[in-house]
């Protein structure tokens, strides 16, 4: 949400109002939704994609992922685009042991973006939220998700903005908002170093926020207030199924 407005302003500060009029989620709260849905659900991570993208059909979707959306037998289409990303981190909290996070991860991938750089993203995501959870610091973090994914993660965000351009793949996306979320002090700031990013704003905000809430164990009230407001009841609904199964994810729904 807080990234919607900022996606094509390619904004180079931090300095920026979270919320404003015209803030609203996307296609990654969407799919972040169908995501916990299907968790919820024990329902195929296909299923409950496409139901929530025909529900809310107008939310920033890429175009294959358009035509895949709306045909129930359609194949993956191979991409690595960082929509794999962008929808996983209910998978990083519904877990309780590494393998089943990477297994989990993959198959939520898998359904559209079985390109191996698609699935790593999303398992990189994935994973970072669950070492987060489990009380992982950031250093070890780090050195996980370089070993295991071969992200340079070892680079700071003021040393990135200034030549970073927008990019929506996985391989070109992820490892930067990784960064955001291993750098920052609170969950705020590693939204705001996201989107100072300039690039693909909704999206590495959301993946950011997603780990930082894992580090920090909470979103403050103010901001999940915010978000709260400019959910609907049914996503509100799925939320709340959510955490009475998988237990609280400090979010606070």
């Amino acid at each position: 949400m807080v990234g919607s407005v900022h996606e094509k302003a390619h904004i180079k500060r931090m300095n920026f109002a979270l919320f404003g009029q015209n803030s609203s989620f996307t296609d990654d709260t969407v799919l972040t939704v169908a995501v916990a849905d299907a968790l919820v659900q024990d329902k195929p991570y296909a299923e409950r994609i496409r139901h929530w993208a025909q529900a809310y059909p107008r939310r920033g979707y890429g175009g294959m992922f358009r035509e895949w959306m709306a045909r129930d037998d359609a194949e993956p289409y191979g991409s690595y685009g960082n929509g794999s990303a962008m929808r996983v981190s209910p998978v990083g909290w519904a877990f309780h042991r590494k393998k089943e996070v990477l297994d989990a991860a993959m198959a939520s991938a898998a359904v559209t973006h079985d390109h191996p750089e698609g699935i790593k993203g999303a398992q990189a995501v994935a994973l970072a939220i669950f070492l987060a959870r489990k009380g992982a610091d950031r250093k070890a973090i780090r050195a996980e998700i370089e070993a295991m994914f071969g992200y340079d993660l070892g680079r700071s965000i003021a040393r990135i903005r200034p030549s970073y351009r927008f990019d929506v793949t996985c391989q070109g996306s992820v490892p930067e908002a990784i960064i955001a979320a291993l750098e920052a002090t609170s969950v705020e700031e590693a939204i705001r170093l996201a989107v100072s990013l300039g690039g693909d704003a909704d999206t590495q905000a959301c993946i950011a926020g997603g780990i930082a809430q894992a580090r920090f164990g909470e979103v403050p009230e103010e901001l999940r207030a915010e978000v709260l407001r400019r959910l609907d009841e049914p996503m509100r609904a799925v939320l709340r199924a959510f955490e009475v199964r998988f237990g609280s994810t400090g979010s606070g729904f």
